[in-house]
């Protein structure tokens, strides 16, 4: 665990480095070096992660292993947003959060029940939830990065230069509808998934999480319906998918936090 835990926090840093190194210099991405290396670094990842989650007394998703695994995630879909969209100078954020979830989850310690016995049904669920809450972070992030984007623009203030080291706005907007998408889409099977495995919401104290989840695919749902139905972009689209990020993230991380580190 912990050769693969250097060799992972090793390439993110070179990745870091080559992108600042490229943005500051005017120089182009190394495609094929970036994702090439983020992908072994994705490998490294998963080996150092594994165990800490699957352990001998059950699965152990506690707040250090979920931020870790939601680092693995936001790296991953990166990386396969990068395939078909020019949106390589955002790895700038990518990386560097792979390394703070990458050493909370190898170093960070929090009491856990392990989930024991658990349907495979159950699994998936939570799998498809944490995968869900990651690309819907990427997307509040995305989100902020495009409403301070479009204010410089517009105004045309002396922050230019580093927006103009951005995606074009139209890249960063049809990857902003990339990413909701996704993450409806994979909230909308967690919550089907969850609804028919979770029998008693309120003894296992998830209630308010899927309150708060189910408001959350409510918002998403809407701001897709208005983005096909009445062209919604810009700051309009942006402002409704970090409110729906700050819903889901109040019930997927506050009531873990709360539980596990202040409790």
């Amino acid at each position: 665990m912990l050769l693969a835990y250097v060799i992972a926090l090793i390439i993110y840093l070179l990745v870091s480095c080559h992108l600042v190194w490229a943005l500051l210099r005017l120089k182009p991405i190394a495609k094929g070096f970036t994702l090439g290396m983020l992908m072994v670094a994705l490998v490294a990842h998963a080996v150092t992660l594994y165990p800490n989650i699957f352990t001998i007394h059950g699965l152990n998703f506690n707040v250090f292993n979920t931020a870790s695994l939601t680092s693995f995630y936001f790296v991953l879909f990166y990386v396969l947003f990068c395939l078909y969209r020019p949106i390589l100078s955002l790895g700038l954020f990518a990386a560097p959060t792979a390394i703070i979830g990458l050493s909370l989850g190898y170093f960070g310690v929090a009491p856990y029940a392990p989930l024991t016995e658990i349907s495979e049904g159950l699994e998936a669920h939570i799998i498809l939830s944490i995968a869900a809450y990651c690309v819907l972070l990427m997307s509040a992030v995305q989100a902020i990065i495009l409403r301070i984007q479009i204010r410089e623009l517009k105004h045309k203030t002396n922050q230019r230069f580093w927006v103009n080291k951005l995606p074009s706005l139209q890249s960063m907007e049809s990857l902003l509808f990339d990413m909701i998408l996704v993450g409806f889409s994979l909230l909308t099977l967690a919550l089907a998934i969850g609804f028919v495995y979770v029998n008693d919401l309120l003894a296992q104290h998830i209630a308010h999480k899927t309150i708060l989840s189910m408001l959350s695919w409510l918002m998403l749902g809407y701001l897709l319906f208005g983005h096909w139905k009445y062209g919604w972009r810009g700051r309009r689209a942006a402002n409704m998918t970090i409110l729906a990020f700050v819903v889901l993230a109040i019930g997927f991380i506050g009531s873990k936090f709360v539980l596990e580190i202040l409790l």
